[in-house]
């Protein structure tokens, strides 16, 4: 059975990514297909599937401030939407579910935590304003969830649920077992330890286990060695979330007589996406921001699942309906996934309307346009572009750095170097942003995509300098070569050279064989 989940998740997921859908709608796929097929899930898949979403949450929890979900295009934009697509959504429910259309309806306002976090993940841009944003509005969902769950007769907050608000003050503790814990086999121990731990200790307290997890990860939010630990969690996080896609599939198909039901929830989507867009417009965010944020919240949420399902067993809630909700979940994972891998290059087409929306005076997500004295530019300051930066100044030449992750910008303002919000992927900034007296412009990010992006807006504004470009795979550099790039630098591979070389030249003057480390961090 388990060769079964196997295989037809690695077959039709890689079938989607052939046909440039990502993997996640092949195993949704591979989850109908071997339903249809009388297959069903069984413990151990439930398992993994519950194991692969603490995990994403608690690795979204290592990078979350809590600071950021009281800023107003969270809580009120999150608690607007709420309030109004699930009204609307109950309104179209109510001819089928009478009383408990409030309930389906509330719930199919929720947006997937899984899926708008993986793929925010997959391009980098969990840091950014947007992604930001969109996380802080997921968690406000997850809170009214477990609200849900408690209205349906289960998970009922116990008072000691209370105790979780004192999570905070494990941090010292947490924090030393971290530090103590390596690189290695530990550190991805400590990690799943905590991630299941908070999932069990939030659930014995009538909490979900996904926001245990994520305020457990919070508790670690800041320190330095999490991305590490993110890294090192990340492979064994993906291969358990194939387990939740393909659990979704295996629901089973409802009795035909509702997929017409389905169909006219389906067609709702588009709604909530534009009230979404027409909220965040109105609490001030520019339109792009506001346009990418409402398609990373544009599904209905796998949260959906879990409270129908408790629906279900307590009488609300007839079973035909948890397998319906199910298949609307997944139709709509399958139909804004593509939507959310092209919404960057979608809102260039779409711009010259959506910027008719736009709100006129300040905006919260604004970017420079003007960079001063600045002769070079580093976009992405990492550690590869801290040390870009560190060295260009070290010989004199007037730099600034652009990213769009706050913590990396106070990080770098804290050392007195001049580094601004933006982001490179954004057309407007590139369209904007004062260029003439920049010799130079040094693409560090980690995104293949953001790196393009950056460079054709530099060449659409016809930039006459050099753009270099960091590439950490040799398939990589023919596109940036067609894209017009002046020169591609491998770190891995030239750090190595130049380990060697370094070597060699200690050799020739005859330098002690022990040296003392050179600091090279951002």
């Amino acid at each position: 059975m388990e060769a079964l989940w196997v295989l037809g998740a690695y077959v039709l997921g890689l079938g989607a990514s052939a046909l440039g859908l990502p993997p996640l709608v092949g195993y949704l796929a591979a989850g109908f297909g071997l339903g249809a097929l009388g297959l069903r899930g069984g413990d151990l898949l439930h398992e993994l599937a519950h194991a692969g979403v603490l995990l994403l949450l608690f690795s979204v929890g290592l990078k979350l401030r809590l600071a950021s979900l009281f800023r107003p295009e969270v809580l009120g934009v999150g608690s607007l939407h709420l309030l109004l697509a699930g009204g609307l959504t109950t309104l179209l429910l109510w001819p089928w579910l009478d009383s408990s259309a409030w309930y389906v309806g509330l719930g199919l306002g929720f947006s997937s935590t899984v899926l708008a976090i993986k793929l925010l993940e997959e391009k980098r841009e969990l840091s950014t304003y947007h992604g930001r944003v969109v996380v802080g509005i997921l968690v406000l969902q997850d809170l009214v969830a477990v609200a849900l769950l408690a209205a349906a007769g289960v998970k009922t907050p116990t008072p000691w649920a209370l105790l979780l608000l004192a999570l905070p003050l494990l941090r010292p503790l947490a924090v030393w077992v971290l530090e103590k814990s390596g690189h290695d086999e530990l550190l991805l121990l400590f990690g799943v330890g905590l991630a299941l731990g908070g999932g069990s200790l939030a659930e014995a307290v009538g909490l979900s286990g996904e926001l245990g997890a994520l305020l457990l990860g919070a508790v670690l939010a800041g320190h330095a060695q999490t991305t590490e630990l993110s890294r090192t969690l990340w492979g064994l996080k993906e291969a358990f979330l194939v387990a939740f896609f393909l659990e979704i599939g295996l629901g089973g198909f409802p009795p035909l007589d509702l997929l017409g039901v389905g169909l006219l929830i389906l067609l709702s989507l588009p709604l909530q996406l534009a009230i979404f867009f027409a909220l965040f417009v109105l609490f001030g965010l520019r339109a792009r921001t506001a346009f990418v944020s409402s398609v990373a919240l544009g599904t209905f949420s796998e949260f959906t699942l879990i409270t129908s399902s408790a629906a279900v067993r307590s009488g609300v809630l007839e079973e035909s309906w948890g397998a319906l909700l199910a298949l609307v979940v997944a139709a709509s994972l399958v139909l804004v996934a593509p939507l959310n891998r092209r919404v960057h290059r979608l809102y260039q087409r779409l711009e010259p309307y959506l910027l008719r929306f736009e709100r006129s005076g300040y905006h919260p997500d604004r970017e420079p346009t003007r960079l001063g004295q600045a002769r070079w530019l580093v976009v992405g300051m990492g550690r590869t572009g801290g040390a870009a930066y560190k060295l260009l100044e070290r010989e004199g030449e007037r730099v600034v750095g652009l990213d769009a992750d706050p913590s990396k910008l106070e990080a770098h303002r804290a050392k007195g170097r001049r580094v601004l919000y933006g982001d490179a992927e954004d057309p407007e900034l590139w369209e904007r942003l004062e260029l003439s007296g920049i010799k130079g412009v040094l693409l560090t990010m980690p995104d293949l995509e953001a790196k393009l992006r950056a460079v054709e807006g530099l060449r659409r504004r016809g930039f006459p300098g050099l753009i270099a470009v960091t590439s950490y795979h040799r398939e990589e550099d023919p596109i940036f070569e067609r894209a017009g790039v002046s020169f591609i630098f491998h770190p891995f591979a030239e750090a190595g050279e130049r380990l060697a070389e370094r070597a060699l030249e200690l050799r020739e003057v005859g330098e002690p064989a022990r040296q003392p480390a050179s600091n090279v961090e951002g």
